[in-house]
């Protein structure tokens, strides 16, 4: 299951994540992953959750976000939740791209018991259908 976290920047998505990431970490019975593009949440989330930075590994653009995504999610089956943030800053501000990255995304997941959360710097009225089917 695929759920946007949306809003302006500074409208507390990223404290939400945070939130989600603490309850996901004391409940799950598998792994929690939290993917970010700098290190900011180093002190902010468990030290039991996997924390990794798409900056350390140069991911730029959609298609590269998506290798990474199925690539965390096919090197270790017992992830649970995965959670993104600064979507945007990794992928673009291509709305179109975004909504076809998840679709695919959904795909590749299909029947897996995983939980994806990513936050997304914009308002909802901005985003496509394509994309808004996502908001939770």
């Amino acid at each position: 299951m695929i759920k946007l976290i949306v809003g302006k920047k500074g409208t507390g998505k990223t404290k939400v994540l945070v939130d989600m990431v603490a309850k996901a970490a004391n409940t799950s019975n598998g792994n929690v992953v939290c993917i970010e593009k700098e290190p900011k949440l180093t002190f902010d989330i468990p030290s039991s959750v996997r924390l990794m930075e798409t900056c350390k590994d140069g991911i730029t653009g959609y298609g590269e976000f998506y290798g990474y995504i199925t690539g965390v999610l096919s090197g270790n089956f017992d992830i649970t939740d995965l959670f993104i943030d600064s979507t945007l800053k990794i992928g673009g501000r291509d709305y179109e791209a975004f909504g076809a990255f998840l679709e695919k995304l959904n795909k590749a997941i299909g029947s897996r018991d995983v939980n994806v959360v990513f936050t997304v710097s914009a308002e909802a009225e901005e985003l496509p259908a394509s994309v808004k089917a996502y908001i939770g």
